[in-house]
């Protein structure tokens, strides 16, 4: 057995008064054990609300690491700071409650056009496609969160569920919803008759682009998922359909979907989430090739790019 010390990285919450403190562990414990045992003396401080790290340190420790691999068999002085990250919430309750609001939102404002627009709509073939669409879309991500997707991180912080959700619903919830089922994109508005966007082989041609993008990030999500067993951060390089060019196809093949729409409509609302998204999607891709990249070394494949193939 060896002594732990566990001070405080901030100011402590009231919960945990106590810090610092000192516990009893194996040398095989993981940080994982660490935490548990702080919630052991503090009840009120949860586990998924602890950050780890040496101290000085600013980096997180990982909850799978053991104390022997932390400190190493010479190490004088074990201790560690424990940072309270406040109220957590968990990913995939987070996820859920994003997707839902274009889900509900879409509805209401596609079937109920005289609340929104004072007058009934008669919807043109563009407008249900785009509506057949956006249900599909958010039904295939709460699908995917709730059977495919593993998470490293098991929660965040409470008060992001605000913010994260506030992109998808109010930019592809409301302000699509309300662009695209308007008035001006109806079966008798010029802006559809005798246009490209009433022609059926267009409205096809862009059904096919769609479901292609769609499935095609399906795919990537499900070989991303066979890399990962079931409760573990366990990660590897992913090869296969999508792979071969790109760090994160699955954020390629979403961005096609969105742009498919854009192209479609010609909305601006819907431009203007797709770039929102675009440029997010771009950042988490940057950031995992590098941390790919770091991770293995010359193992990981070098021609490969972030997020569009040969130039990102």
């Amino acid at each position: 057995m060896i002594t732990l010390t566990i001070s405080s990285a901030s100011k402590p919450p009231s919960f945990a008064r106590g810090l610092p403190l000192s516990l009893e562990c194996a040398e095989d414990s993981t940080v994982a054990d660490v935490k548990a045992l702080i919630t052991a003396r503090f009840p009120k401080f949860h586990v998924s609300r602890q950050r780890l790290n040496l101290k000085g340190e600013r980096g997180s420790l990982n909850d799978e690491k053991t104390i022997g691999e932390v400190f190493g068999a010479d190490a004088k002085v074990r201790e560690l700071q424990v940072k309270d990250l406040g109220p957590q919430i968990s990913w995939r309750t987070v996820f859920l409650v994003e997707y839902a609001g274009p889900l509900v939102i879409h509805p209401l404002i596609y079937h109920l056009p005289r609340l929104w627009y004072g007058q009934d709509v008669q919807h043109s073939a563009l407008q249900k496609y785009v509506y057949a669409f956006v249900l599909l879309h958010f039904v295939k991500r709460e699908l995917e969160t709730i059977f495919v997707h593993r998470f490293s991180h098991g929660t965040m912080p409470l008060l992001n569920i605000f913010k994260n959700s506030a992109h998808y619903h109010l930019l592809s919830g409301l302000a699509l919803a309300y662009d695209v089922y308007r008035p001006k994109f109806s079966a008798t508005s010029p802006y559809i008759v005798n246009t490209i966007r009433n022609d059926q082989n267009f409205l096809r041609l862009c059904a096919g682009l769609w479901a292609f993008a769609e499935l095609s990030n399906l795919h990537t999500h499900l070989t991303l998922r066979a890399l990962r067993p079931a409760n573990t951060r366990t990660r590897g390089i992913p090869f296969g359909y999508g792979f071969t060019y790109l760090s994160s196809p699955n954020y390629f093949f979403e961005t096609v979907a969105w742009v498919v729409i854009c192209v479609m409509t010609g909305s601006v609302a819907a431009w203007v989430f797709t770039v929102v998204a675009a440029v997010q999607m771009a950042l988490w891709a940057l950031k995992k090739h590098k941390n790919y990249k770091r991770e293995f070394g010359k193992a990981y494949p070098r021609g490969r790019r972030a997020i569009l193939p040969f130039i990102l």
